[in-house]
C-alpha cells in the first residue's frame, strides 16, 4: 500500500462487504488516511442496524451482500439519516445497480479492484463534500 496523505481530521468509518478479504483491504486504506473503522458488517441487515447505532462519519457499501443488498442498505440509512456519507463498492458488472445507489444519495463510489491510491482519492473527495460520479 502506498503512502497516501492523511485527511485533515481523523473520521470514523463503517466498512460493509461480505467478503473478510475486502474488510481489511478497505480498513487498511482508512487507517493510512488517519481514520478509524467503528463497525464491520458482513450483510446490509448488519450495516443498516451498525449505522443506527455508530453513525460514522462514512459507509462504504459493497453493492452484493446477502439478506439485503447494499443499494437497499443505502435506502434504509438514509431513511434514518439525510446526511450519510456513502460509498458504493462495486464490480464492474453492477452499473445499474451504482446508478440507482446514486440517484438515492450515494456520494461516490469505488469499483472492484481498485488500488489504495484510488480508494483514498475517493474518501478525501467524499469527506471534503464534494460529490461523485463516474471516475
Amino acid at each position: 500500500m502506498t503512502d497516501t496523505p492523511p485527511v485533515s481530521a481523523s473520521f470514523e468509518a463503517l466498512i460493509a462487504d461480505d467478503s473478510a478479504f475486502a474488510r481489511r483491504y478497505l480498513a487498511g486504506i482508512v487507517h493510512s488516511l488517519g481514520g478509524m473503522v467503528v463497525g464491520e458488517a458482513a450483510s446490509g441487515d448488519c450495516a443498516v442496524a451498525l449505522y443506527a447505532r455508530l453513525r460514522p462519519d462514512l459507509v462504504f457499501l459493497d453493492i452484493t451482500m446477502p439478506e439485503l443488498d447494499g443499494v437497499e442498505a443505502l435506502r434504509r440509512i438514509r431513511a434514518g439519516d439525510a446526511a450519510a456519507r456513502v460509498i458504493m463498492v462495486s464490480a464492474l458488472g453492477h452499473k445499474e445497480a451504482v446508478w440507482r445507489a446514486i440517484c438515492l444519495g450515494a456520494r461516490h463510489f469505488i469499483t472492484k479492484p481498485y488500488t489504495p491510491d484510488y480508494a483514498g482519492l475517493v474518501i478525501r473527495s467524499v469527506l471534503a463534500g464534494e460529490a461523485g460520479g463516474a471516475p
